[in-house]
């Protein structure tokens, strides 16, 4: 009894070891994955502030209708 005791203790020890080194590395993905959002995020807002934007929503005298209209228009340009 003891022996298997000893024996559940020891393997115990170890899921509890593999627990900790999986945890940490799941930690460390997370920290690049988080990293790698933000840079492309940031590449993506740098090349949307570049480019023309394809659909502009006036709110000027236009109904809704003409406006999306113009905005297809402007997309097939």
């Amino acid at each position: 009894m003891e022996r298997q005791n000893s024996e559940l203790y020891l393997r115990n020890c170890q899921i509890m070891m593999e627990n900790e080194r999986l945890r940490k590395k799941a930690q460390r993905l997370n920290q690049e994955n988080q990293a790698l959002l933000s840079e492309l995020r940031r590449k993506l807002a740098a090349i949307n502030a570049k480019r023309k934007p394809e659909f502009e929503v006036d709110m000027g005298s236009s109904s809704a209708s003409d406006q999306m209209e113009a905005n297809k228009r402007q997309a097939l340009e």
